[in-house]
């Protein structure tokens, strides 16, 4: 026994292991959990339930230092309820993560000189779905690396049968309770991967553009895009603007614009900012959202001038064609020469909207879609966080939530990809209406009779994930979902709160009736060890597998908890894990002073008065440990254990034992042999669930374990 600690501890060695034993004993999976003792020491079954529902990782690479961060977090929760006697389920799943996918796989084709638009949706699809699959099975093994004790025989993919069912059913039931429509409304629109965007999936980048006035008939106006104006015929003010009281609503002017004369109409509008520039704006329907709003007001007909990928439409004329960034210039010059520009701001700072993931400027775009009013979901999680039914862990970011909640925009959930849920409606080539159809059997419109084609878009992936809780767990009548839901806690990025959060607990409130997690514990980005964003074109871009592999999945889970603070971003630094990995180490080393030093002990022995206080000082500290987990301190859990284990323990208690152990008063050597052993074993059950694979590899090789440490009792005494 004693041989083996003889040599430094070596994570490479002993971590496959001891996961490959974790997962054979089958104790991932609540159902086969050991039962506990109770106060008399029999057997008595599990009846206080813990739950986590795992945030899916996207099955389109390899994972994140982010990605780290959560199974770490969650597999301490999940070890800590295990060990104090809880039926303990953590549900993993992946995500086939629908436009982050696509565009993963769109640079595969990039490379291999192939485009999307080039290839029928079928054989996109597959390609993506071979591609995903790949990757999941790789994620999975990444997984277990970092030591996830999550239960793999209910593992679920979101393009599974039961989560498309349940997805579908959801669907139907917002269409019955009048919460769904379809409606042609300005939406976010990317040129380049040709799909419209929620608004949380649209960045707002800030930009110092040129600001254009231009002589329009008697009028001054302003406009960063004059690329966009071809169209405008409409001249709008604030009606109580004393400036232009002379000019009453549907007045009618002639006037000389970029392509010619043409007849502007004046309208009267309340939107307009009296403050900005002049005061006075003409308004393209077609492409932004306020001018959208006044052309409906007005019943305005509406133009596009800007086609899907970003080039001027016949309505342009001699610049039909061009790309917007091309044409501008151009446009500004025609003006000039016909004596209509005023002037220009070459400094105009604003936020120009971009896509998530290619950036590229988000084009305005009217188009028929699906959507979710939101109004009636929203006052139901609103009011589900202020009486507290769900605890946001951070009072910064209940206050964000609820403020998101409150000005909530109604939810475009269509996609133009072809990777992701198919939306089960059909649409009219007719009329242009659009109708569900579940089971695929309609071939006429309801409205007009006409002929109908399948819907070809796809579902938001927030909307499908947004249901992964009750999804997962089978709602409405599986045991699992009567079991584990409500879920104990959501644990996930402080970045998606909006994305995922808010809409599980909306949908979730909404199909169940019920708060689909009763805790929610955010954590920050993980930067790296200047504080600077992981970037692939920074090259700071830091692999928790290489991580691992150099100082161990222990060390690693370390240095990514101590010094987190809920909500807080983290700088990892591969230093500050070679310092866990030699705390792993010093464990071990202790662990081999006390079998030294402890193989003659008796079972039991008198503690003298100053080990009784040992003992207690031992046992507060286990208490204190307990609550901090408790109450999600999990940061300070890990470093209060860290401190004992170096300062108290190895350098203090240890040298102060050694000239007991060596002394003449076998009675006071009896207490301190029984003092350490008991300290060493309980502090490795306070420690497994932070560093699970030194603990259990120590756990194993003293002799006389009953159980697997990861199910031995959480020693609170």
């Amino acid at each position: 026994m004693l041989e083996k600690f003889l040599k430094p501890y070596d994570a490479a060695a002993v971590e496959p292991a001891i996961y490959k034993m974790w997962d054979e004993s089958g104790f991932f999976n609540p159902d086969k959990l050991p039962p506990r003792l109770d106060a008399q020491g029999k057997p008595a079954e599990r009846t206080e339930q813990f739950s986590i529902i795992m945030p899916p990782p996207n099955a389109n690479g390899s994972l994140h230092a982010g990605h780290a961060l959560f199974v770490t977090l969650q597999d301490i929760m999940i070890r800590f309820e295990r060990m104090r006697g809880k039926k303990t389920l953590w549900y993993p799943g992946a995500d086939h993560a629908g436009f982050e996918t696509q565009v993963v796989y769109e640079k595969k084709l990039e490379k291999e000189g192939r485009s999307r638009f080039e290839m029928s949706r079928e054989q996109l699809y597959k390609e993506i779905l071979d591609f995903t699959l790949a990757n999941k099975s790789f994620m999975e093994g990444q997984l277990r690396q970092l030591g996830a004790s999550c239960d793999w025989s209910r593992e679920l993919f979101t393009l599974d049968e039961r989560v498309v069912k349940t997805v579908y059913a959801t669907f139907k039931k917002l269409s019955d309770d009048g919460l769904l429509y379809r409606g042609s409304r300005i939406v976010n629109w990317c040129p380049k991967h040709q799909t419209s965007l929620s608004n949380l999936e649209t960045n707002r980048t800030p930009r110092t553009d040129a600001f254009y006035y231009f002589k329009y008939g008697p009028f001054t106006i302003g406009t960063a895009r004059p690329e966009t104006k071809f169209g405008d015929k409409y001249v709008v003010m604030h009606p109580a603007d004393p400036r232009y009281v002379a000019y009453t609503e549907g007045q009618q002017i002639d006037l000389e614009w970029i392509n010619g004369p043409i007849t502007a109409t004046v309208l009267k509008d309340e939107a307009i900012d009296m403050e900005f520039g002049t005061g006075v704006m003409t308004i393209t329907p077609w492409h932004d959202q306020t001018d959208f709003e006044i052309a409906k007001r007005h019943n305005l007909p509406l133009e596009q001038v800007i086609d899907w990928r970003g080039k001027l439409l016949p309505i342009a004329g001699e610049f039909a064609g061009m790309s917007i960034k091309d044409a501008r210039p151009k446009i500004v010059e025609k003006l000039k020469a016909k004596d209509l520009l005023v002037k220009i701001d070459e400094a105009y700072v604003h936020e120009v909207p971009v896509c998530y993931k290619c950036e590229r400027e988000i084009e305005p775009q009217i188009k028929a879609q699906w959507f979710v009013a939101m109004q009636t979901l929203a006052d139901r999680a609103k009011e589900a966080v202020q009486k507290k039914e769900v605890t946001i862990l951070t009072e910064q970011h209940e206050k964000i939530m609820l403020h998101w909640l409150e000005n909530i925009q109604d939810w475009n959930i269509s996609r133009q990809i072809a990777w992701g849920i198919p939306i089960p409606a059909k649409l009219c080539e007719k009329c242009n209406d659009g109708f569900i159809d579940m089971d695929d059997s309609k071939t006429a419109c309801p409205t007009c009779g006409g002929p109908v084609v399948a819907d070809p878009d796809t579902f938001d992936t927030w909307f499908s994930s947004g249901q992964w809780p009750f999804a997962t767990l089978g709602y409405p009548d599986s045991a699992d979902f009567k079991t584990f839901y409500p879920t104990s806690v959501m644990e996930t990025g402080a970045d998606i709160l909006f994305f995922w959060v808010a809409r599980m607990l909306m949908l979730g409130l909404y199909v169940t009736g019920k708060v689909p997690f009763k805790d929610v514990y955010l954590h920050g980005l993980v930067r790296d060890a200047h504080g600077k964003k992981m970037s692939k074109s920074k090259g700071n871009v830091i692999s928790p597998l290489e991580i691992s592999n150099e100082y161990g999945t222990d060390a690693l889970r370390m240095g990514l908890i101590v010094g987190n603070t809920p909500g807080t971003d983290l700088n990892l630094d591969p230093k500050k894990i070679n310092a866990y990995k030699k705390f792993a180490n010093k464990i071990w080393n202790i662990t081999r002073f006390v079998l030294e030093s402890t193989q003659d002990a008796p079972a039991t022995a008198t503690l003298t008065e100053q080990d009784a206080a040992h003992l207690a000082a031992f046992r507060a500290l286990s208490q204190d440990i307990t609550k901090d987990i408790e109450e999600y301190r999990l940061y300070m859990a890990a470093e209060k254990l860290y401190h004992y284990l170096w300062d108290a323990f190895a350098s203090t208690l240890l040298e102060e034992s050694k000239p007991i152990l060596k002394g003449e008063d076998t009675a006071a050597k009896a207490s301190r042999q029984v003092l350490l052993r008991d300290i060493l074993l309980d502090s490795l059950k306070l420690l497994h669930p932070f560093m699970p694979f030194v603990t259990e590899e120590i756990w194993q090789s003293i002799g006389t374990p009953q159980n697997l440490l990861m199910v031995e009792h959480w020693p609170v005494k």
